[in-house]
């Protein structure tokens, strides 16, 4: 039996899928909410800048990978234009129906497709742009998606993982005390859902950090790999050109 992390806990990687779908099965109703809250709307700030960094153009293909509410897919649907095109997915039905509806309320027509990124339903080549937005962490087999990724990017297309990263020195005692003490009630008060939250924080911890990321997507398929830290390593997001 293979295993795998599931936050501090050590499960049969077979199991982690569908623990990871019930954490989002649990929080999809007040996802925005909370991470309004438990960013102080910081994460609209990340998400922006992901999406300046990302040079899409008129006209080009998007991959949206754990697109849930679809805050990234509807940024980079204005970007592509009419003559674009952004698929908007994830592996949870239930935040993708969250951000499918959200989106047509919002005017927003875009294919929207239940997958899973380990094995992309997508044939080679076809994206000019893969985003992957805080995601990336509740893979089981991150190499495996980062591989699939690549392999959908055109040559030379790109790959954006907007992630929790590692803080810097300064900050890790406060930022401790917020994911383990104050994280966890504001999931219990706002959501009703205190030990999610709790799998968030722990899961933060067991991500690779900023410089192991690059090199695991170096090795699978990108030439060049470059990473910016905002709010001081909170967040990263790391940008890689396919070979």
């Amino acid at each position: 039996m293979s295993s795998t992390d599931f936050g501090y806990q050590t499960v049969d990687e077979r199991d982690k899928a569908r623990r990871v779908r019930g954490v989002f099965d649990s929080v999809a109703p007040r996802y925005d909410l909370m991470n309004d809250l438990m960013s102080m709307g910081l994460h609209r700030a990340w998400k922006a800048f992901a999406v300046m960094a990302s040079h899409v153009r008129p006209g080009q293909h998007v991959l949206d990978i754990a697109g849930g509410t679809g805050d990234l897919s509807q940024a980079f649907a204005r970007q592509v234009g009419p003559s674009g095109l952004v698929v908007h997915t994830d592996i949870n039905e239930t935040m993708l129906r969250t951000g499918r509806d959200r989106l047509v309320d919002q005017g927003v027509l875009l294919p929207t497709v239940v997958c899973d990124a380990e094995r992309l339903p997508f044939p080679d080549n076809a994206f000019d742009l893969v985003s992957v937005g805080f995601g990336l962490r509740n893979m089981t087999h991150k190499q495996a998606a980062i591989g699939e990724m690549a392999r959908v990017l055109r040559p030379r297309g790109r790959l954006l993982v907007l992630e929790f990263s590692k803080v810097a020195q300064p900050l890790r005692k406060a930022y401790d005390f917020y994911s383990f003490q104050v994280l966890p009630r504001l999931g219990r008060w706002v959501a009703g859902d205190a030990e999610s939250y709790r799998y968030l924080a722990e899961s933060i911890r067991m991500h690779p950090d900023q410089e192991s990321l690059k090199a695991l997507m170096k090795a699978g398929g990108f030439g060049h790999v470059d990473y910016h830290n905002l709010t001081g390593g909170v967040v990263a997001l790391h940008v890689g050109i396919k070979c």
